[in-house]
């Protein structure tokens, strides 16, 4: 198949094609010139603490397990036995060593074969390096674990510019699992990964929050990546939607404890327990009259000393002017967003195929948190078939329920394609853009809009 049946000029800032969205043509395009020569987000370090601890990544069909050597070492290999090519591990656990439960084979953590049974039958026809696991690049950026099959890969910190230019300052590293969902969802990947890559859907999906969210918004490409944030430049943050009737509200404090009150009830992300508690504050220790700058100021001073309190501590150097200069929403090319906005609590989102099947994708979604010493909960990793299985917060029901509909009609004949806002949804059509040109010229061009 040509590479060029799918230009990158085909995207407009107000047109995405529609056939990516199902076509088996491009998922397969995919499948041969993304999915092996990019780099991927495959676990937290957290998840793999000491030695012998593995988590299994699979993507389409290639499976990579990464595991903990030792205590500064990490490593990751194709998940298959050199021998007859069974897979290793499944999911996540803890091996001394890797063995084969087809026929016995075995393997070191740092993939040497430990085992050949009966080896003496190949006499000198099989040397060591045809029994070593094979490596995969494998590198780290936040307290993330991603993997890169293409030996000859660039850098994982060069892939990853400009966005630790942006974010390295929130120290993400340092953020710990709140909750861990995967879902397995009735939707091309990028389909799904999109519905978390615009807040343009906010005024309609989730009117809840319209009290509360000067919701217009933009969007920018940055490298290969984009970048969302809310346009409330030269205006006070948290102030009624103006697509919402005017509303008289003297006391600023009810725009805070709202937004606090929603995204604790209705994501359970984000805002952490510590942070409302502490937002609390501002009905007893701040008077009604208080201009909207001190409510800000003392809610995050509250918030602050909260964390510092527990133990969770605050990052260093993270200014107003960086937080504002660090926008709230970014997409890491090609399939994970993260909201960041609150500081001590993150979402995190990571989309890819399900298999073959250009629609069906297996959806992760990771509520992250900073912790105090001791009080970071055990992992429990969750995992529905179809969502309408889980308990979801509010704002995800309200989200899922649109994907199936969505998918189904990009095949209607009546739809030649979408049709984003050149301004509040540009991240999009960036990401088509950036993934039509990585899979016709290979992963070293930096796209340009």
């Amino acid at each position: 198949m040509s590479r060029s049946a799918f230009p990158a000029d085909e995207v407009r800032d107000d047109f995405v094609p529609k056939e990516p969205y199902y076509s088996p043509e491009f998922a397969k395009l995919e499948e041969e010139r993304l999915w092996p020569y990019v780099w991927q987000l495959a676990c937290r370090l957290e998840e793999i603490p000491n030695p012998g601890d593995y988590v299994t990544y699979d993507i389409v069909d290639d499976s990579i397990v990464v595991v903990r050597v030792d205590e500064r070492t990490v490593k990751a290999y194709h998940n298959v036995c050199m021998h007859r090519a069974r897979r290793l591990t499944e999911g996540c656990g803890h091996a001394q060593r890797f063995v084969c439960r087809f026929h016995g084979w075995q393997y070191g953590l740092d993939g040497r074969n430990l085992k050949v049974v009966d080896r003496s039958d190949w006499g000198a026809c099989l040397k060591d390096a045809d029994v070593r696991l094979r490596e995969v690049k494998c590198d780290f950026w936040g307290g993330f674990v991603f993997i890169n099959m293409d030996p000859d890969c660039e850098p994982l910190a060069q892939f990853i510019e400009p966005i630790d230019e942006y974010c390295s300052k929130f120290e993400f590293e340092k953020l710990r699992f709140r909750w861990y969902k995967t879902v397995i969802m009735p939707a091309n990947w990028k389909t799904m990964l999109e519905f978390f890559n615009e807040f343009y859907h906010v005024q309609q999906t989730h009117q809840q929050l319209l009290p509360f969210t000067n919701d217009y918004s933009n969007s920018e490409g940055f490298g290969r990546h984009s970048a969302i944030w809310f346009s409330s430049e030269g205006s006070i943050p948290l102030l009624r939607s103006p697509r919402l009737p005017p509303k008289e509200e003297p006391d600023y404090r009810n725009y805070v404890l709202d937004y606090v009150e929603t995204f604790n009830r209705d994501l359970q992300a984000m805002v952490t327990d510590r942070a409302y508690r502490a937002t609390q504050r501002l009905r007893t220790e701040v008077p009604a009259t208080a201009e909207p700058m001190e409510v800000l100021g003392k809610w995050m001073g509250y918030v602050i000393e909260a964390a510092q309190s527990d133990g969770a501590g605050w990052p260093d150097g993270l200014t107003p002017e960086y937080i504002d200069r660090s926008k709230l929403d970014w997409h890491v090319f090609p399939n994970t967003v993260y909201l960041h906005g609150s500081v001590d609590g993150v979402l995190w989102y990571r989309a890819r195929p399900n298999g073959h099947d250009p629609e069906s994708c297996i959806f992760d979604v990771w509520s992250l948190e900073r912790f105090g010493p001791g009080k970071v909960p055990p992992l429990k990793r969750e995992f529905y078939a179809n969502w309408r299985d889980g308990e979801w917060p509010r704002i995800f029901q309200q989200d899922f329920e649109n994907v199936e509909a969505v998918q189904r009609g990009f095949k209607s004949r009546g739809f030649p394609g979408s049709r984003p806002s050149p301004v509040q949804e540009r991240a999009i059509t960036h990401f088509h853009r950036t993934l039509r040109r990585f899979l016709s010229d290979g992963p070293q061009d930096d796209p340009k809009d």
